[in-house]
């Protein structure tokens, strides 16, 4: 097995590309980004009083834009979000159709998927303390859309939208931040230690 040109020590480059890059991969990875998020968002916890519940998406999102690039993880989202409108029951709790309170995150998914895939491309997911502005900077960009979007759909005040889709989630997002922040260096670590007993093989 080799290394593509993505190798420790560069400041660009993906974890999905240290194998290598194809087409069929590519679409693989597409195919493999959408149906991660389906099986995150069949975590659900109820949040009472909110239309939006605690899953797992929001963590599967940022990973897959951060594993995958910015390109291969933004169409991954727009794989998931459309899947999900023409009837795949894979939005939370197993839902489809439109989902008209909560659809600004399905949007916000795919730009954070993008912001996070290009951060990821430049470095910033290989030390901790990268990772988790990384990490921020794409939940940000999830609920910069999805709040409005919430309060504009229900009716809700932006207040309101704010203790029904943001603080309930402020917590979690810190811990799976936390996690990434282990996670993805770690990755890192791994590949640049097989890379290294590589060369030494030869």
């Amino acid at each position: 097995m080799t290394f593509s040109a993505v190798v420790p020590g560069r400041s660009t480059g993906v974890l999905a590309d240290v194998w290598g890059r194809s087409a069929v991969r590519d679409v693989a990875l597409t195919l493999g980004a959408a149906a991660a998020v389906g099986a995150a968002a069949q975590i659900a916890i109820p949040v009472p009083g909110s239309p939006v519940p605690i899953t797992g998406q929001t963590f599967a999102v940022l990973l897959v834009g951060a594993t995958l690039g910015a390109s291969r993880g933004a169409a991954g989202m727009v794989l998931y979000m459309a899947a999900g409108v023409l009837g795949v029951p894979w939005f939370a709790d197993g839902a489809s159709g439109w989902p008209t309170a909560t659809a600004g995150y399905l949007v916000g998914f795919v730009l954070a998927a993008a912001l996070t895939g290009q951060l990821a491309a430049l470095g910033a997911d290989r030390r901790p303390g990268l990772t988790v502005a990384l990490m921020a900077a794409g939940n940000a960009l999830i609920y910069l859309v999805g709040v409005p979007w919430l309060a504009f759909a229900t009716g809700m005040d932006l207040a309101s939208a704010l203790a029904n889709g943001l603080f309930p989630y402020v917590i979690g997002d810190v811990l799976k931040t936390a996690l990434a922040a282990a996670l993805l260096p770690g990755a890192w670590l791994l590949v640049r230690r097989h890379v290294d007993t590589g060369r030494d093989r030869f």
